[in-house]
């Protein structure tokens, strides 16, 4: 008869059909227990006199040799009489219990809870459901005061704890956030000093869309930890509510069918991670890969993809390897479309270690290499008006159009569309580029390259004023974004849409208005200062002199890098002309990026108001290549409508007496 012995609650035992085995008295169950907590040991016959009684009666050890004979029959019932016992044995001075491994709750329950960290989440959730399910009460319930069963009860406690926290993560690994929360809060609530499980609580509950209450967990863990322990969070719940104020991507919830996807990406990395030594090369270069690819995820992952490039190309330096650096700076070949850098300091960095990895690598010799580092030379002088930055992006595309390597020639377009804007009136001269790249890249399989090239057709088409083109770029943008998981197209497309308000001047300023502040609300947290930066108080000001208006006076406005535009027109409108001459004259030339005609078409407006001859004379210079372009429009994002009335403006400020 096989027997199977509980002890996670009372401790009893069971036949081979499920029926509850007579265990008689407490000592009896003592004995019985003492022994399972021996682990097949042996325990002698002594060691269970001590246990048993804290004032041993005098014929303490015959009393356990009868509870050991009691045990016996009960336990092997079929045993002939005078034949040696198979399960509970005597062996030397004591006895012991032979059960099998199987045979214990407990020794099961364990080994569900060490597999788990070995099984996919599904196979997880399933075991520690069925092993949770074991537990009638706390182990060993009636022998709590026993010293001897005071370790095994903490142990089996503690694997307990365990396994609700590994249950809850399999759930959320499953996309099961929901579910995992009623256990999740039962659970701190009986076990407030876990902060693994505030952890988990404050991540089911930020997944199912209750970021507040979150934050809320993450306050109540940190009070009683403070207040009751006068320890501080750990780095885990610090990291987490730091990530969730930040709506770090990697929290985002996990859909059921995406548990796959996720346990191939765990079983990989930590593959990589035992069979690539830390310090190999071959590290650097996975590393950028993924920065890549996380670049595109959103907002958090752009910006540590940014944070993290800096140093893996400073290790790569670091290695003195030219080579190895050059694959490094120039593996980081992710789209980008807005022409004001992020972070300018760090452009700076990246275009001088490009540039000195240039000089010692061998001439003539990894060609491939060298229009890499020059398409990013191209890229992060975007904006500037040095002359390194269209020399660097003609030879990147001069090299990737010799060998004919699509992946590089889509890379170092990208680099010739950021040094477009020398002078204004190039719309035409990007919408080809932006074509060129989405016939490559549909060709090619190119996809991130692909929405690159819409949107730089959706901005070109935009301020040639063909808005039916630019729609079918920005549903094409979208619909590629969709399918690609790449988040960060739809804050373009929004502030596409908050354009094709305001050009068409059909809708009232109001829902124009509120289009663009839903626009902006999109730029929170998307990783891209650059672009966030004073462009809607910029797009609310060029809406607002479409419709006639003054620009707005309220000091309280944050105009960013626009204020020196913005603020002639700004004291204008509080009649303070003088002042507004004197700010005009201190305004610089416009950076060389998508919104260059639309700021000469502010500094423009105000210098007709001021009469400043020699600042209508340059602006009407400066607008007249652009002359068949909406003013603006090529940025994607506001307009000041046709650059022609603004130089017709210009014209007729111009022609009148000094």
């Amino acid at each position: 008869m096989r027997v199977v012995f509980g002890v996670l609650g009372p401790v009893t035992a069971w036949d081979g059909a499920g029926g509850a085995i007579a265990l008689k008295g407490p000592r009896h169950r003592a004995v019985l227990a003492r022994l399972i907590v021996a682990r097949r040991r042996v325990v002698p016959v002594t060691r269970l006199v001590e246990d048993l009684w804290a004032d041993p009666p005098p014929d303490a050890v015959g009393a356990v040799r009868t509870f050991v004979s009691a045990l016996r029959r009960a336990l092997e019932p079929e045993r002939p009489p005078r034949t040696t016992a198979r399960l509970l044995v005597t062996e030397g001075p004591g006895y012991a219990l032979r059960a099998e491994p199987d045979t214990v709750d407990a020794w099961r329950f364990e080994r569900a809870v060490t597999a788990a960290a070995t099984l996919p989440p599904e196979d997880v959730l399933a075991r520690l459901e069925e092993a949770l399910g074991w537990w009638r009460g706390p182990a060993y319930a009636e022998f709590a005061d026993e010293a001897w069963a005071r370790t095994e009860r903490s142990r089996l406690a503690e694997l307990r704890l365990r396994a609700v926290e590994l249950r809850a993560e399999a759930r959320l690994a499953l996309g099961l956030a929901a579910e995992a929360v009623p256990d999740l809060d039962a659970h701190v609530a009986e076990h407030p000093w876990r902060e693994d499980a505030w952890r988990l609580l404050a991540l089911a509950l930020y997944r199912t869309g209750r970021q507040g209450d979150a934050l809320a967990v993450l306050r109540r863990a940190r009070t009683l930890l403070v207040e009751q322990l006068g320890v501080d969070p750990g780095p885990g719940l610090r990291r987490l509510e730091a990530d969730i104020l930040d709506h770090a991507p990697h929290l985002d919830p996990a859909a059921a069918p995406d548990g796959a996807a996720g346990r191939v990406w765990a079983q990989a990395a930590a593959a990589y991670d035992s069979a690539v030594p830390s310090g190999a090369r071959a590290r650097l270069e996975s590393t950028v890969s993924l920065l890549r690819n996380l670049a595109v995820t959103g907002g958090g992952g752009l910006e540590a993809a940014r944070r993290h490039r800096v140093a893996a190309i400073t290790a790569a330096q670091e290695m003195g390897d030219a080579q190895l650096t050059a694959r490094v700076i120039g593996a980081y070949d992710v789209p980008a479309i807005w022409t004001r850098s992020d972070d300018p300091e760090q452009a700076a960095q990246i275009v001088a270690a490009a540039e000195r990895t240039l000089g010692v690598l061998p001439p003539g010799a990894h060609e491939a290499a060298r229009a890499r580092l020059l398409a990013t030379i191209a890229l992060e002088s975007r904006g500037t008006r040095s002359e390194r930055g269209p020399q660097a992006a003609r030879q990147a595309e001069e090299i990737a159009r010799r060998l004919d390597d699509p992946a590089l020639l889509v890379f170092a377009l990208n680099g010739v569309f950021m040094q477009t804007f020398h002078r204004a009136g190039l719309a035409p001269r990007r919408d080809e580029i932006g074509a060129e790249l989405v016939a490559l890249s549909a060709r090619h399989g190119l996809v991130t390259f692909e929405v690159l090239g819409h949107l730089i057709r959706l901005q070109a088409r935009s301020a040639l004023a063909d808005f039916p083109a630019a729609d079918g770029h920005a549903a094409a943008a979208d619909l590629l974004s969709e399918r690609h998981e790449l988040p960060l197209v739809g804050v373009f497309a929004q502030w596409y849409r908050a354009l094709r308000l305001a050009a068409a001047g059909r809708a009232p300023m109001a829902e124009v208005e509120a289009a663009y502040r839903d626009a902006a609300a999109r730029l929170d947290g998307a990783g891209m200062p650059g672009l966030r930066c004073g462009a809607l108080p910029l797009a609310l000001l060029c809406l607002r002199l479409r419709h006639a208006l003054p620009a707005p006076t309220d000091e309280h406005i944050d105009w960013g890098p626009y204020e020196p535009w913005a603020r002639p027109l700004v004291l204008l409108a509080k009649g303070r002309r003088d002042e507004a001459a004197a700010a005009l004259r201190q305004v610089p030339d416009p950076p060389r990026d998508l919104l260059f005609e639309a700021l000469w078409c502010l500094a423009a407006r105000a210098a007709v108001a001021v009469g400043d001859r020699e600042t209508m004379e340059r602006a009407h210079t400066e607008l007249l290549p652009a002359a068949a372009e909406l003013a603006g429009a090529g940025s994607g994002l506001l307009t000041l409508g046709p650059v022609s009335e603004h130089l017709d403006d210009l014209a007729a400020a111009l022609r009148r007496p000094r």
